[in-house]
């Protein structure tokens, strides 16, 4: 499960409690409850970061600025047989590409696995959780809804990074409670910038420039310098070791930089 509830109320509690009233002693793996209020990419990124690291299973996923709207509720089996679960609202979406696609998909606003009376602004509990549930007890997909052709289904798109005359122009993507900021550059761009292990680079920002060293870890520069590394999830980001490069930087997300190699 993975849901902008927080945790310092009931919210996460009922909806383990409703599966497992569905499917006792079912294991439940939260990813976080700490996504920001109502940010559907944040909750995208997230859960595709991730996806390879969960056994496959049922994943639900529950951002949803809409809930009580027109927007659709869904579940969508993947390439690689996981079920994804939640909003219509691209929150699932970049999950299913990292999964190989979205293969087979149903409607499940109104599935028969909903509990009722539905709440127009609790759907992780009404809808997400039962048809989860009831999907991990042998239910079959067409069963939880109605099908839906999978070109249809809501998809976010993030910005990408270019390199002209040898210089990068990228975004930041996530800021994490260190103060990293994961930008939407990989190694690809890392090689076509021809940066290697140690090399120094210009980061131009809301601040003005700052120097960063290319490392592969915190501790590779001197406590309080910035550097840029490739983090868990295989995107760049930077970071200050033992520091706040968010704040050093004033760096927000969406955030545009330009990342200049240093001769």
């Amino acid at each position: 499960m993975l849901t902008d509830y927080g945790v310092d109320d009931e919210l996460v509690g009922v909806c383990h409690a409703v599966v497992r009233s569905i499917r006792p002693g079912v294991p439940i793996v939260d990813v976080t409850h700490g996504i920001a209020r109502h940010d559907v990419r944040e909750g995208a990124i997230v859960l595709r970061n991730a996806l390879p690291y969960l056994p496959v299973g049922v994943h639900v996923a529950v951002v949803d600025p809409q809930v009580g709207t027109e927007r659709r509720g869904i579940a969508v089996r993947c390439a690689d047989d996981r079920i994804l679960v939640g909003p219509d609202n691209g929150v699932l979406s970049l999950a299913w590409e990292r999964a190989g696609g979205a293969v087979e998909a149903v409607d499940v606003s109104r599935s028969p696995f909903r509990l009722e009376p539905v709440s127009a602004t609790f759907h992780g509990r009404d809808v997400f959780a039962p048809v989860a549930a009831r999907l991990v007890a042998g239910a079959e997909l067409l069963e939880a809804g109605e099908p839906l052709d999978v070109g249809e289904l809501s998809t976010l798109e993030l910005p990408a990074a270019r390199i002209e005359a040898g210089v990068a122009t990228a975004h930041v993507l996530l800021i994490d409670r260190y103060g990293n900021a994961s930008l939407n550059m990989g190694h690809a761009e890392l090689l076509e910038l021809g940066l290697m292990i140690g090399a120094r680079v210009s980061v131009g920002g809301p601040r003005g420039d700052a120097e960063a060293t290319v490392v592969q870890t915190f501790a590779d520069v001197p406590e309080s310098d910035l550097l840029l590394y490739e983090d868990a999830w295989g995107s760049l980001a930077l970071a200050v070791n033992r520091g706040d490069a968010s704040a050093e930087l004033g760096l927000k997300v969406d955030d545009e930089l330009r990342v200049t190699p240093i001769q």
